[in-house]
């Protein structure tokens, strides 16, 4: 195995765990958000998220 095979194949390599990994972060991401639309939307709603005035009285 020559010298510049192993550098070339290491960032290869590297570069290939990289684009890998943001992409799965991003396809994580889209499926968190569809997941929180759908249970925004049969009325389950986010600790964080403040509640309206009128419910809080």
């Amino acid at each position: 195995m020559s010298h510049p095979f192993y550098v070339y194949g290491s960032y290869g390599f590297a570069a290939f765990m990289t684009l890998a990994i943001i992409g799965w972060v991003w396809i994580d991401g889209r499926l968190r958000r569809r997941e929180l639309a759908a249970l925004e939307a049969s009325g389950i709603r986010r600790r964080s998220q403040r509640a309206p005035e009128s419910e809080t009285k």
